[in-house]
Order: C-alpha cells, then sequence, then structure tokens
C-alpha cells in the first residue's frame, strides 16, 4: 500500500497519469472495500490535479448519495436524471462538461465549479453503483485524455471492489 504519492507537480497532466496508474494499482493492492479504495482515489485525484472538487456518489435506491470526496462541501444527494452526476447515472455513460453553465439542469453545489466530468462505477451484476464526479474551477479543464485515463482508474475500481 502506498503511503505516498510520487510524481512530478511540474510535468504535464498525461505525464502524471502514467506516473500515477501503477500507485493507483498499489493503493487497491489487497483491499476490496469501496468506500476505502473511493477514498483513496479521490485524495490522490485532489493532491495530484488540483481539481476543485473530487469525490463519489453511491447510488441508493433513486437517489445518489455523497460518498469519500476532497474539496468544499457538497450536495447530499442528487436524483436520477438530475444534473450531470444523475445523467450519468441515468445513462450509465461518462459525461463531459466543458461549461456548466451550458448544461441544462446543472445543480450547482459550488459557484467556483465551472466544468465537470462524470464517469459512473460499475458492479457487474448490478450496472450503475456509484458515480466519480470531478468539478474544475476552469473552464473546458477536461479533455479525451482525462476521460481515458480517468476510466482507466475507474475500471481498476471496480475491479479491486469486487474481485
Amino acid at each position: 500500500m502506498a503511503e505516498s504519492l510520487i510524481f512530478n507537480r511540474e510535468s504535464s497532466r498525461d505525464e502524471r497519469y502514467r506516473a500515477l496508474t501503477p500507485q493507483v494499482k498499489s493503493l487497491f493492492a489487497g483491499e476490496t472495500d469501496f468506500i476505502a479504495n473511493a477514498a483513496n482515489l479521490a485524495a490522490l485525484m485532489h493532491e495530484a490535479f488540483g481539481f476543485h472538487w473530487v469525490g463519489f456518489y453511491i447510488v441508493k435506491g433513486e437517489e445518489l448519495v455523497l460518498g469519500p470526496f476532497q474539496g468544499p462541501i457538497a450536495c447530499t444527494r442528487i436524483a436520477k436524471g438530475r444534473g450531470v452526476c444523475g445523467t450519468a447515472w441515468a445513462r450509465a455513460e461518462t459525461v463531459l462538461v466543458p461549461n456548466v453553465e451550458e448544461f441544462p439542469g446543472h445543480i450547482a453545489c459550488s459557484a467556483l465549479s465551472k466544468s465537470e466530468l462524470v464517469i459512473p462505477v460499475k458492479h457487474p451484476l448490478h450496472g450503475v453503483m456509484a458515480v466519480l464526479d470531478i468539478d474544475s474551477a476552469q473552464l473546458d479543464d477536461f479533455n479525451d485524455a482525462d476521460v481515458s485515463h480517468l476510466s482507466e482508474w475507474v475500471r481498476l475500481l471496480e475491479e479491486a471492489s469486487h474481485g
């Protein structure tokens, strides 16, 4: 288990993803608890990239309920289909929003959030069990490389948490 992250803060985001992927695997090694793994992954992303908010919302009935996160206080519950998180859950697909002000029905948990990326976390038998939500204080802060790398990390989380 890694206790500190090793990466160059001056390197490009893509280089940080590549340097951190083996460390993500190490964080999950031997740990099958979803909450523990999600908490460590949120902390890693917040520390490595300085995103405004990084965290997980967990499916409970017909709502997403706030789970492990790093950043300012957040919305506690989100209905299925509402906002970016609820939309990603309802569609069971990643949603990238370059400008949250242009997303119909955006839920403004923080006025500082300008762009958002939400990736569903899936259980092999039960479908979407959570979503990874990342907010940036910069417009158009996420791209296809972010989606690719973070989707890989979510797959690692899924595998670790479901055996």
